[in-house]
């Protein structure tokens, strides 16, 4: 039962906690800085730890193909500014990767996004995933135990989705864009009529009057 002192995780569709606070980059205001961006906003249980340093890592690997989707990046750890700066500076030297996202540091961040679960650890983050669209509002969110990196690649899979269903109305199968049936092709809006039923099998490709499928927009 959630109680006062439990942190609410926010929800899909809900306006995502606006924050303001220092990172290794500048100092965010969030949501006025990412106007019209679409963001990720990660966390990591503390600075320092290695599960987290791969993952880092991963996210700057694929830093250009974010910005080719018009995605801000920016993690998070429970830990201060100077600790933040300390770890990319580490980074640098063991790995010779340069972090060039923000790191931000504030605690109520941690709490606003109810990444201090109870039935985790009492002072350490879960490895949270939010995936902000340009209005403020959350469109997913995943949460990983402290235990397991996460898939950039599939981090990416999603932000292509949410981005191409809010731009076209349109959902997409199982594992897409590789969907072992029905390829990349993408799901029309399922009907909602009669006459929609009856209509729409002639105007897609189908497997059945709920299930129609077109080709995806480019």
């Amino acid at each position: 039962m959630e109680t006062n002192n439990t942190p609410r995780i926010p929800l899909i569709w809900e306006k995502a906690p606006e924050f303001k606070a220092p990172s290794t980059t500048w100092m965010i205001n969030f949501p006025e800085n990412y106007k019209w961006k679409w963001v990720v906003l990660f966390s990591h249980p503390a600075d320092f730890t290695p599960v987290c340093t791969t993952e880092f890592i991963g996210f700057q690997s694929k830093k250009e193909e974010f910005d080719k989707r018009n995605v801000e990046l920016i993690g998070y750890s429970v830990d201060w500014i100077h600790s933040h700066i300390a770890w990319v500076k580490n980074i640098k030297e063991k790995f010779n990767i340069d972090i060039e996202f923000p790191i931000v540091a504030h605690p109520s961040i941690a709490v606003n996004y109810g990444m201090l679960q109870p039935s985790a650890d009492d002072s350490h983050t879960v490895r949270a995933v939010f995936i902000i669209n340009p209005e403020g509002k959350i469109a997913a969110l995943m949460y990983y135990p402290l235990s397991n990196g996460r898939n950039i690649d599939e981090i990416l899979r999603l932000v292509d989705s949410l981005q191409m269903t809010a731009k076209h109305s349109r959902a997409t199968p199982a594992n897409w864009p590789n969907n072992a049936i029905f390829g990349s092709d993408v799901i029309v809006p399922p009907a909602t009529s009669m006459e929609e039923a009856e209509a729409n099998p002639a105007k897609y490709e189908h497997k059945d009057w709920y299930l129609c499928t077109e080709k995806m927009p480019k």
